[in-house]
């Protein structure tokens, strides 16, 4: 749905974007996570053909940037971090103006469609200015909605937001997801791009890398269990180094730390062995980082 090549931007002497190039799958919610200033906002603006790249190519929906902007300005949905909605009129005249633009055939049905799904539609009549920080992301949601686009790019959608709004917001992003609607999603919160994203690419004017949530976190931590243990006696550690598939064992207290590729298949072993050596189990979690945690690694070794 998205496939750029060697993408890059540069204004004067600032390297925006360096070369950038991925593929996003139909239907798939991509999260594009970076430090402030790293060109997240620029990659949206070019692969949205607001702004033309300095070189390389994109292909967004089946077409060129650069030679079929139109088309694709009608294809996606864009919310960006300010919403730049006119405060004076109501929400439905500003929905109106922006169905027009995009030249949508059922204007008023449409209008009354998201501004109802979005929970605003007894408010339609109230001066978007009125509105709160959230209720005026909701209605930035639903203009960029409007037209139906296949692939929609939201920019920071819960910046700023109240828990309520920004728990609001999420849902419905969830809700286009299971539309199959394709998502590209800029955020700076990390739990939200680990619940909401298939999968993830970290971004410092270039890109780092790029994965699901789950391979990022074995790829840069391992997988850790931990065995809690009635007590750590001085050979059990011993015991479980000693088993081909171990990586590393640590002692923290009555614990021990191991890190292996597969648990679902060597837990069971590593229990008989530590039951073997007289150890008493008392129980097995596995130790999850975080994607905050995979993130700052990621970032501070770039």
């Amino acid at each position: 749905m998205i496939h750029t090549e060697n993408l890059t931007k540069r204004f004067k002497n600032i390297l925006a974007v360096d070369g950038l190039g991925l593929d996003v799958a139909e239907g798939e919610v991509f999260g594009f996570l970076g430090p402030n200033g790293a060109g997240k906002t620029t990659t949206v603006r070019m692969l949205t053909s607001l702004i033309g790249p300095t070189s390389g190519a994109a292909q967004v929906a089946g077409f060129s940037l650069g030679k079929q902007d139109t088309e694709i300005r009608r294809t996606v949905g864009v919310l960006t971090e300010t919403p730049g909605m006119y405060d004076n009129l109501s929400a439905e005249y500003n929905m109106q103006i922006f169905a027009e633009l995009y030249e949508v055939k059922d204007v008023k049905g449409q209008v009354e469609k998201y501004l109802r799904m979005l929970g605003l539609w007894e408010r339609r009549f109230d001066s978007a200015g009125t509105f709160s920080k959230g209720m005026k992301q909701k209605l930035a949601i639903a203009r960029a909605l409007l037209h139906e686009p296949r692939i929609l790019f939201l920019d920071e959608p819960t910046a700023g937001l109240d828990p309520e709004a920004a728990h609001l917001v999420r849902d419905f992003i969830a809700e286009l997801r299971k539309e199959g609607r394709t998502i590209f999603l800029c955020t700076h919160n990390l739990d939200e791009a680990d619940r909401l994203c298939d999968r993830i690419g970290v971004f410092k004017t270039h890109l780092l890398v790029m994965d699901t949530p789950a391979n990022l976190r074995q790829s840069v931590f391992g997988r850790k269990v931990v065995f809690h243990l009635r007590a750590v006696e001085e050979g059990l550690a011993r015991t479980v180094r000693g088993l081909p598939f171990v990586r590393e064992v640590k002692v923290v207290e009555n614990k021990l730390l191991v890190n292996l590729d597969n648990p679902e298949a060597h837990n069971p072993d590593i229990i008989r062995a530590l039951v073997e050596a007289g150890a008493d189990v008392q129980f097995v979690g596995e130790l999850r980082h975080s994607l905050e945690d995979v993130y700052l690694q990621l970032v501070k070794a770039a």
